[in-house]
């Protein structure tokens, strides 16, 4: 089941935001998000928010109405955001699988988000995609939409490590989807997992090596995560499938750093590579570095000067709440000068450029010599750049560094 939303104060039913908030508009990059809620099947490891079309009644949003639906939430984004909202910089469609909505479809959103928003004259804008559900035709019609980039849901190039994730694109689909993309002239990223239970160092390996010889601008290495509440944990309590195990996991990701690095893919975020600093997902970046966005969609989350808030979760509710005029937030949060630095420093760290030390807390900066001591931070990094940069072996544990920097 997907996870639950976070706790939090009530929104208002118009969606307006404190004038605070809108007042620092345009001092970040500005972003939109897109959720697209739909998928064939859902996977067995995944708590996204995502519905197969047999458990959705026909009240409210549908694959064939959706954009409808995402358009209307622009509307209110317009009116609640003001005409002074600056160029949006990044649009990102996710889900789900956003392509299982006609490409007609999503590029009507992008038109919409243009049309009432402006785009950037270099704004990227990126679907994800499953392998199968993309062809030729419909990645031509989304580069003349104009989308700029594809992120496939590569995962696994081993049959046996696809079918315990329950992916259903055949490995071979992978190759097909990158040319088709190439041909459009649209950018390449890859998502992996590694991690899956069965999954030897070997089947790892073929998968980086698969991932490279398509040669994608961008790579995303995730390690698997058992969720509460999703197919895979039941096997896992069942005793039917292994957990993931942390040395596992640890040998992977270093042999992942070491293929990549070695075939000129940078890493610029923990689990993210680019073939250049220009390949990397500037969306994403804009999570990373406190920008504004705002996301469309059931159960997607929005920033804009401090104050976050979140839709309600089902499709159905979603449509019907702005089919009646009403915000379709279900709750928010106005952060606190605290939460936002230690939102800070766990983001920041995990980034090639580190974070600034002059930007920690007098205790946060008293940490840093001990980390450096025990090669977790560069030393050089922070002698030279006075910056927290991770070493390879931090990066395994960027989870104890940020304890260590905010003394917890």
């Amino acid at each position: 089941m997907p996870s639950a939303l976070p706790e939090g104060e009530p929104a208002p039913p118009s969606g307006e935001l404190p004038q605070a908030a809108l007042a620092t508009l345009g001092s970040h990059p500005f972003g939109i998000y897109v959720h697209v809620p739909f998928c064939i099947v859902r996977c067995g490891y995944c708590d996204f928010n995502t519905y197969t079309l047999t458990e959705l009644g026909a009240d409210g949003a549908s694959v064939a109405t959706y954009a409808d639906a995402a358009l209307r939430e622009l509307d209110l984004a317009l009116a609640v955001l003001g005409p002074s909202t600056p160029p949006v910089q990044t649009v990102f469609f996710g889900g789900g699988t956003p392509t299982m909505l006609a490409a007609a479809d999503l590029v009507r959103v992008l038109h919409g988000i243009r049309d009432r928003f402006g785009l950037a004259q270099d704004a990227e804008v990126t679907t994800e995609a499953n392998p199968d559900s993309v062809t030729a035709e419909s990645l031509r019609e989304l580069a003349a939409g104009g989308f700029t980039r594809v992120s496939f849901g590569m995962q696994s190039a081993v049959p046996h490590v696809l079918k315990v994730l329950e992916r259903t694109h055949d490995p071979d689909n992978v190759g097909r989807a990158v040319q088709g993309a190439r041909a459009a002239g649209l950018g390449v990223s890859l998502d992996l997992i590694y991690g899956t239970p069965g999954e030897s160092v070997d089947d790892w390996r073929t998968s980086l090596d698969a991932a490279i010889a398509l040669a994608p601008d961008h790579v995303s290495a995730y390690a698997l995560v058992v969720e509460e509440g999703t197919k895979l944990a039941a096997q896992v309590r069942r005793g039917q499938v292994p957990a993931p195990e942390d040395d596992d996991e640890a040998t992977k990701y270093e042999l992942a750093e070491r293929v990549l690095s070695g075939a000129g893919y940078g890493w610029y975020e923990v689990s993210n590579w680019a073939r250049t600093p220009a390949d990397r997902c500037r969306h994403n970046e804009g999570y990373w570095s406190d920008g504004d966005w705002w996301g469309v969609g059931p159960g997607a989350h929005s920033h804009v000067g401090g104050v976050r808030w979140w839709n309600v979760k089902h499709p159905n509710p979603f449509a019907n709440r702005l089919n009646s005029g009403q915000s379709p937030a279900a709750g928010r949060e106005l952060l606190t000068d605290e939460q936002r630095y230690d939102e800070r420093v766990l983001l920041a760290v995990r980034l090639v450029d580190g974070l600034p030390v002059d930007d920690l807390l007098p205790a946060g900066r008293q940490a840093v010599a001990g980390l450096i001591a025990d090669g977790l931070v560069d030393g050089g990094a922070a002698m030279r750049e006075r910056a927290v940069v991770l070493t390879l072996r931090g990066r395994l544990l960027a989870d104890t560094v940020v304890r260590r920097l905010l003394a917890w």
